[in-house]
């Protein structure tokens, strides 16, 4: 392969940019069709399919036209259009020949000379707001929810656990001699620095953003005083992570899942790294005291970091299956992940997210407590078996919710609070279980009441839209903006 080479995103040659520039180099020289096909021994009808993009030519003919038109063969395979008016053919090209055009059934438009500038201009324009618009229509609730769901899948195909970002997590703290241990909020900005990005608080971040990430100077932006997070490092190494992975605007909103997946996985792997977290869940498991409590303590994390951390590394490492949950004081679950059996509440498209839990699980059950903060535990008997659980309560802007993590009951003699004899019996999605009131209640007040719902915004509306689900753009470009260094 030639260094530079134009290419489209599959390897091969991008035939629409390089016919461009012969194109520009022929007219240039005052050659005609007739004039290059003469040169290089093909017909002129052949040299315009090559202009045009139609075939993609054998290294050996591109060295007779670079030969032809006086020009090193690195000088065709330039990946930039030669002009604004090329570039803007090419984008108009790649439209018509993609999935966008056939599915509306638009006649293609010819793109040559004799279109107007201004109406390649619209016509391009035009295109792109189609794709814009068919992209909100898809960021839909249903579309959230099979993506939610794809993604769940895969979570459970691999047992939560990312082996290639765990590496990317070595090598980043390796890069800044990490001794072990928990990672200091200090170290944490050492990992910034070795990226070559510098911190900067700011009183006046984006309200739709956690951090802001200015590529161009080099800059991360996160907010004073870290609002609307329990741990101060989280914000600084999602943002990290999402460098490091090379995230690009996502393409729909199942990309847009999977990006915060690896970012928050990512984060977590830094603060627990892998090589310290597993031997001290391993030694515990040997000595039968496994607890979510004790490895948050261990590496000074959010309880709920633990929780997730935990679930990355529990089959893997320990063999053992596992499920997580997080459900609002309301009762409708939040997000989750099991891959030991157990049945979450779904709609028919096989979405969890907004469903309501048992009254009778663990994490509906710690909400009834006096004491909300202190680790309970609970076995549950379900149609799918009977299991084990930890849940806490946290506080959080949107209200409190549980954390809980389980397992089933064959597993339970590892952990710490086996020893518990609370148990309940759940027999939903049994309607009679917790979902219908009681037939005194019911008889009682079903025709004398009236309540009001609260229903969350998000039942009420489609996902908010925009490359960023939820984020003002216009305000994060007019932040860097204000907060972009000056030009010397």
């Amino acid at each position: 392969m030639v260094d530079g080479m134009t290419t489209t995103a599959n390897g091969g040659l991008d035939t629409l940019v390089l016919g461009r520039r012969i194109r520009h180099l022929r007219t240039g020289r005052n050659m005609t069709l007739d004039d290059l096909g003469a040169a290089i021994g093909r017909a002129p009808s052949q040299v315009s399919m090559l202009e045009n993009g139609h075939r993609e030519p054998k290294l050996s003919l591109l060295s007779q036209v670079a030969e032809a038109l006086d020009v090193p063969l690195s000088e065709l395979l330039r990946t930039e259009p030669p002009t604004r008016r090329a570039a803007l053919e090419v984008e108009l090209e790649r439209a018509q020949r993609g999935p966008l055009f056939a599915s509306l059934g638009v006649s293609p438009v010819k793109v040559g000379r004799s279109l107007p500038a201004d109406a390649l201009e619209a016509l391009v324009r035009l295109q792109a707001e189609i794709q814009r618009l068919l992209t909100e229509n898809a960021a839909t609730p249903e579309e959230a929810r099979r993506a939610n769901a794809e993604l769940r899948q895969r979570m459970r195909s691999q047992d939560n656990y990312f082996p290639e970002l765990e590496d990317h997590a070595r090598r980043l703290l390796a890069a800044i001699d990490h001794p072990g241990g928990p990672l200091s909020q200090r170290a944490t900005a050492d990992i910034a620095a070795h990226l070559g990005f510098a911190l900067h608080y700011v009183p006046d971040l984006p309200h739709s953003t956690r951090s802001v990430t200015d590529l161009a100077h080099g800059r991360i932006y996160l907010p004073q005083g870290n609002p609307g997070t329990s741990d101060a490092r989280s914000p600084l190494l999602q943002a990290i992570a999402s460098h490091v992975l090379g995230h690009a605007e996502p393409k729909d909103y199942g990309d847009f899942l999977r990006q915060r997946v690896e970012a928050n996985y990512l984060a977590a792997a830094l603060m627990l790294p892998e090589d310290g977290a597993v031997p001290f869940l391993q030694e515990a498991k040997a000595e039968r005291r496994l607890s979510v409590e004790d490895l948050r303590d261990a590496f000074a994390v959010p309880y709920e970091t633990a929780a997730h951390r935990f679930t990355n590394l529990a089959t893997r490492h320990l063999g053992i299956p596992v499920h997580f949950m997080k459900v609002h004081e309301g009762g409708t679950l939040h997000k989750a992940y099991e891959n030991d059996g157990v049945k979450f509440p779904a709609d028919p498209l096989g979405a969890i997210e907004g469903q309501p839990v048992c009254r009778q699980w663990t994490a509906r059950v710690v909400f009834t407590l006096p004491d909300r903060f202190t680790p309970y535990y609970q076995y549950t008997d379900t149609s799918s078996g009977t299991y084990w659980c930890t849940s806490r309560v946290q506080p959080s802007s949107q209200g409190a919710f549980s954390v809980s993590v389980g397992v089933p009951f064959a597993h339970v003699r590892w952990f710490r609070g086996r020893e518990t004899t609370e148990r309940a019996s759940s027999r939903c999605p049994d309607p009679m279980c917790c979902r219908q009131p009681p037939t005194e209640l019911a008889e009682r007040w079903s025709d004398k009441s009236w309540p009001s719902a609260r229903p969350h915004a998000s039942l009420l509306a489609a996902l908010p839209v925009g490359v960023f689900p939820g984020v003002d753009t216009t305000e994060v470009y007019r932040f860097l903006d204000r907060h972009a260094p000056t030009q010397g």
